[in-house]
């Protein structure tokens, strides 16, 4: 089990993305954290919506409570009500909104041969991991019969619809995540399974407070289940680590990379390295006391 709390002294250091972000808005980091703590402070509801999420994927409501707080702090704005995300998610599918890239739509695109070794998978988390190491192996900055794409993350190209970066909702996942968990979802929540060709659909689940809450929960869940089965840590109990994860994405390279720094450490006679939180996990981690306080 690898402890609580954060393994850094200080907060790693902030993306300059994010400063600028922050800037550009006109307000601080602190205060950005103020207003998502007051949006989960003020609504009994949405807490009790957290604490089913958490309940059905077996984790600590921390685990959300972080992810939620961290995409709130340093990517965007929470707004002040609950409401206002339903209202955003009703407004979003009021446009047709498509998943491609110069013209070609992603239903089309992973039908390319290269694609053939994914086409066996029945599994969304699978499905869309094997197709997301081809896109990085096969096209990720490359010209591929007379098209250039580029040297950029699968979800970034081809699942972005107004802009670079882009994601929504109350857990800011993007939308290829919300297929990779797709299966898992339906299982666990009894929610319909995502279609990629029906793009609406997929924003107006990551839109929806009350569908979102079940990706997220499910996306922690995945990534704990991967700790502990590739790297064999187990960070249920650091919220801080979780939501590190939920930042950065690709839990199970990030195991499989820790799995073999460790195994090397191991071998050379050096102590073993446990997981480390980035700058979002340690606020998570520094400021759990009054985030536990709410539930």
């Amino acid at each position: 089990l690898v402890p609580p709390g954060n393994r850094n002294a200080v907060q790693p250091d902030i993306p300059g993305a994010s400063s600028r972000r922050t800037q550009a808005t006109n307000t601080s980091f602190q205060a950005k954290y103020r207003k998502v703590y007051a949006l989960l402070q003020n609504d009994a509801e949405l807490r009790a919506k957290i604490r089913k999420a958490a309940a059905a994927y077996g984790i600590d409501p921390l685990h959300i409570v972080g992810a939620i707080v961290g995409e709130h702090t340093y990517n965007v704005d929470a707004y002040d009500r609950l409401q206002t995300y339903y209202v955003k998610a009703i407004s979003y599918l009021s446009s047709k909104l498509s998943f491609a890239y110069d013209g070609e739509d992603i239903t089309d695109f992973v039908q390319r041969p290269e694609f053939k070794k994914c086409a066996g998978m029945s599994d969304s988390y699978d499905l869309w991991e094997c197709r997301e190491q081809v896109w990085n192996r096969s096209f990720r900055g490359k010209s591929v019969g007379g098209t250039s794409f580029p040297d950029d993350r699968f979800g970034a190209t081809f699942f972005q619809p107004y802009y670079a970066g882009q994601t929504f909702g109350l857990g800011q996942l993007n939308p290829l995540t919300a297929l990779q968990i797709s299966d898992l979802v339906h299982k666990v929540s009894g929610l319909p399974k995502l279609d990629v060709g029906d793009p609406n659909s997929v924003y107006k689940t990551i839109m929806d407070p009350d569908l979102t809450l079940p990706y997220v929960a499910a996306t922690i869940r995945k990534s704990i289940d991967a700790y502990k089965s590739i790297a064999g840590f187990d960070i249920s109990g650091n919220p801080g680590l979780t939501a590190t994860l939920y930042n950065v994405g690709n839990p199970e390279q990030r195991a499989y990379a820790l799995k073999a720094e460790n195994d090397r450490r191991r071998a050379a006679g050096e102590p073993e390295k446990l997981p480390e939180e980035n700058y979002y996990g340690w606020l998570v981690n520094d400021k759990l006391p009054e985030l536990k306080a709410l539930f």
